[in-house]
């Protein structure tokens, strides 16, 4: 008899073609892999059909299935366990779930047949936008994953050994690809920015520390273009009040045409990137792959990122200071070189799938990292050792 074909499911993101994030993205670029690799595995995409004005049934070779929900904040909760159950019901062989929200469900989806990765997404739950009662919320969803699933993903080496170090279990380390942001043409910029100019591209959040990096511009007189979404949270409309009448800072709105975005980085004379949270940004992964000098801020997941290669800033008044002298001539083609050979899409997407292969074929009582002792009480609550 003919060997049945697996079937994989993709879980946990608004769905594809991307439209949103660095998790969407993600799911674009395994799905492109596949088809370009000419897999011979089922794919399917869990997709949001509010998110959506057309509803086709396949992207790239994949299957399209279409929840009526939004996808993040609260409603990412009912989404992602909406979806794992679909894909149970589809008769998938492997869910691959970004993110945790739909963590809930684990402890009884798990015994099925259906195997289960879960990319932890970073250390979501120590984001300061978060309330305290989601932050526990979300540190609740991250110990059920890591207790519950078959296999986990970290996309970097640092979150790894946290996840280590509190819960006894090891994890897959998978970074992102940033080669698709370099493959597109030129764009017509929007007229009145500055010939030369830092760029910041991020979502304007206390942990990606906005205000540092215009305190500093300002203090250095350096032009500085910041690309974020502003208006979608008080803390940006109030920050963006505050600066945007300084004349050597120019706020704008989201830019999601590629070839826009990409054009602001080619021209950029160096790159900013402040964020503090969570793991490998794509963002900067992407940033490496156009060659341009990188000033971070000094957390670990940045210098794992980069390979030490960078600038590093941990105050307005360090970050200025930098930016008055010329950064090292070889520090951008030097990140550029880095990137293309850790973080392209086709190294990436064989990972995934080798990573998946091996999940599928091995035995269920093999799958799972010894986590921490049965004597400990915590161990009920799915809660971290420490």
């Amino acid at each position: 008899m003919p060997t049945q074909q697996k079937h994989i499911a993709i879980l946990g993101t608004v769905g594809v073609p991307a439209c949103y994030g660095g998790f969407e993205t993600l799911a674009e670029q395994l799905v492109r892999y596949h088809a370009s690799a000419g897999r011979s595995e089922r794919l399917s995409v869990a997709c949001s059909a509010p998110a959506f004005e057309a509803h086709p049934s396949h992207f790239e070779g994949a299957e399209l299935s279409y929840l009526p929900l939004h996808a993040n904040g609260a409603a990412s909760v009912p989404y992602d366990i909406a979806s794992l159950i679909q894909a149970k019901q589809a008769g998938a062989d492997v869910a691959l779930m970004l993110g945790v929200s739909g963590a809930l469900a684990l402890p009884i989806l798990g015994q099925g047949n259906m195997r289960i990765i879960v990319h932890v997404d970073g250390q979501e739950w120590r984001r300061q936008k978060w309330s305290p009662p989601v932050r526990r919320f979300l540190k609740l969803c991250e110990g059920l994953a890591v207790r519950h699933a078959d296999a986990i993903i970290a996309d970097n080496p640092a979150v790894a050994e946290d996840l280590w170090k509190r819960y006894g279990r090891r994890a897959d380390i998978l970074t992102y690809g940033g080669d698709q942001a370099v493959n597109v043409a030129d764009a017509p910029l929007p007229k009145g920015l500055p010939q030369d100019y830092a760029l910041a591209v991020c979502r304007i959040e206390p942990e990606n520390n906005i205000e540092m990096i215009l305190q500093a511009c300002v203090r250095s007189r350096m032009p500085l273009i910041c690309v974020g979404n502003w208006d979608n949270s008080r803390y940006g409309r109030e920050l963006r009040a505050r600066y945007v009448h300084h004349p050597d800072l120019y706020l704008l709105d989201p830019i999601y045409a590629p070839a826009t975005l990409q054009t602001l980085r080619r021209r950029a004379y160096l790159y900013l990137h402040g964020h503090s949270a969570g793991g490998t940004n794509p963002s900067l992964v992407e940033m490496m792959h156009v060659g341009k000098p990188i000033y971070a801020f000094d957390c670990v997941f940045n210098r794992h990122t980069t390979f030490n290669e960078a600038e590093y800033f941990s105050d307005a008044k360090g970050l200025a200071q930098i930016l008055q002298t010329s950064p090292p001539a070889a520090m951008g083609p030097r990140l550029k070189t880095l990137a293309q050979h850790h973080y392209a899409w086709s190294q990436i997407g064989a990972q995934y799938f080798d990573l998946i292969e091996r999940v599928a074929q091995a035995p269920r009582n093999t799958q799972k990292s010894k986590i921490s002792s049965r004597k400990d009480p915590r161990r009920f609550f799915f809660l971290p050792r420490s």
